[in-house]
């Protein structure tokens, strides 16, 4: 049993000394490991969004001393173990998604419960787990008729940059930090709710446990539950980055025939056909492409873009009674156009994703059970591991979509 300290105020515990040399009081002891846990911590700061390119030049994100408070009721401290880059961190540096600055980015991560807060019954210190950034209160109406990944209450607490407990709890020095999207990944902890927490295995490993919180669920989701890819049918995933090259495993496994991966950069041809795609399709006018393959259009397509050019070209490659998905979210003003008559004399749907529409607690086990089974394998969508230092060069990777999916290994 290891002994947790915080630091306190100035006359707590008189004569004792922790971080940086404050004094200390006795907060709880919980099973934690060998070493008393921080309460201060590195993370990578956001402050000011849309700063010019090459990252590695302007710094955007600086790593600094953070410092967390105790867990409060419902909260979980959870040291991160690997967290990875997605498509929406980029869009929190490069001012496409507005949020309340200054925050610390990440959204797709696993790690180790260190410490929980009163009332928390679902982890405990030493369980690992993997984060989920729209925490679910079981309570709202979307949440109560089944539809958890569109939680009120959730979404209005990630817009607000902080918890659904509560906050900002976040600082650097004497200023507020906001946590981004529930989780505030790209740091040694994080503070959370314990409703942002799946449990999974002992011994799944960290990096590939951490793809499942974004890229699994928005990805694999999409394809099984958004779209409701049948055995049998064609597909087009427009977009191949993690997400994209998960949805791409989910039309597999739900058993579509003819799977068309779409992707302005030739290099991932190779990547896409490993795991599953049976055609890849490049370059200017890949409607035309696709349905050059599929002349009556595929029964659903998938943008997983980030560009409303390449939803656009998702429509036109549609057959009449098809469903279109999208998973992006691009910068706010922007809009698609597709005429309504179209919409209704062809029968059309056209869907948003978010979450993949997954149940979490739910449909994350079932992910790394297929996983495990060698159906969906998610290891091969990691590009490479980075220490967090390198978050600007992996930010700039990020923007020339030369990688799949980096992830930082602590």
């Amino acid at each position: 049993m290891a002994t947790i300290y915080r630091e306190g105020k100035r006359n707590a515990t008189r004569g004792a000394s922790g971080v940086h040399g404050l004094p200390l009081e006795f907060s709880r002891t919980f099973r934690t490991g060998p070493r008393p846990m921080p309460s201060t911590f590195q993370a990578a700061v956001l402050r000011t969004a849309g700063s010019p390119r090459p990252y590695a030049r302007s710094r955007p994100l600086s790593i600094e001393t953070v410092t967390v408070p105790a867990p409060c009721a419902g909260e979980a401290l959870v040291q991160i173990k690997a967290a990875s880059l997605c498509h929406s961190d980029l869009s929190v540096v490069n001012g496409d998604r507005r949020w309340p600055l200054p925050i610390v980015p990440g959204h797709e991560a696993s790690g180790v419960v260190a410490e929980v807060g009163p009332g928390v019954e679902s982890v405990a210190p030493g369980d690992r787990v993997a984060l989920i950034f729209l925490t679910q209160c079981g309570l709202c109406v979307r949440c109560v008729e089944g539809q958890p990944h569109l939680c009120e209450r959730g979404t209005q607490a990630n817009r607000e940059g902080r918890l659904i407990t509560g906050g900002p709890h976040l600082r650097s020095g004497d200023a507020l930090i906001h946590h981004h999207m529930g989780l505030s990944a790209f740091a040694e902890y994080a503070l959370v709710s314990e409703k942002s927490l799946v449990k999974i295995p002992q011994d799944l490993g960290f990096i590939e446990a951490s793809l499942f919180g974004c890229a699994v669920m928005c990805g694999a989701g999409s394809a099984l539950y958004s779209a409701a890819i049948r055995p049998g049918e064609s597909v087009a995933v427009f977009g191949l980055g993690g997400v994209g090259l998960a949805a791409v495993l989910g039309a597999r496994s739900a058993g579509a025939t003819r799977i068309i991966a779409v992707d302005s950069n030739p290099n991932k041809r190779s990547l896409a056909l490993a795991l599953g795609a049976t055609d890849f399709v490049s370059g200017d006018g890949a409607a035309a492409s696709v349905r050059a393959l599929v002349p009556q259009g595929v029964d659903a397509a998938l943008e997983v873009s980030g560009s409303v050019e390449a939803f656009e070209q998702a429509l036109d490659c549609t057959r009449r009674g098809g469903r279109t998905v999208s998973t992006s979210l691009p910068e706010a003003s922007r809009a698609f156009h597709f005429p309504l008559s179209r919409l209704v004399a062809e029968a059309r749907t056209i869907r948003g994703s978010y979450i993949g529409s997954c149940v979490p607690s739910r449909d994350i086990p079932t992910f790394i059970g297929l996983y495990r089974q060698g159906r969906l394998p998610v290891d091969k969508l990691v590009s490479s591991t980075i220490r967090l230092e390198k978050i600007n060069e992996a930010m700039d990777a990020l923007a020339d979509a030369s990688v799949v999916r980096q992830v930082i290994a602590f």
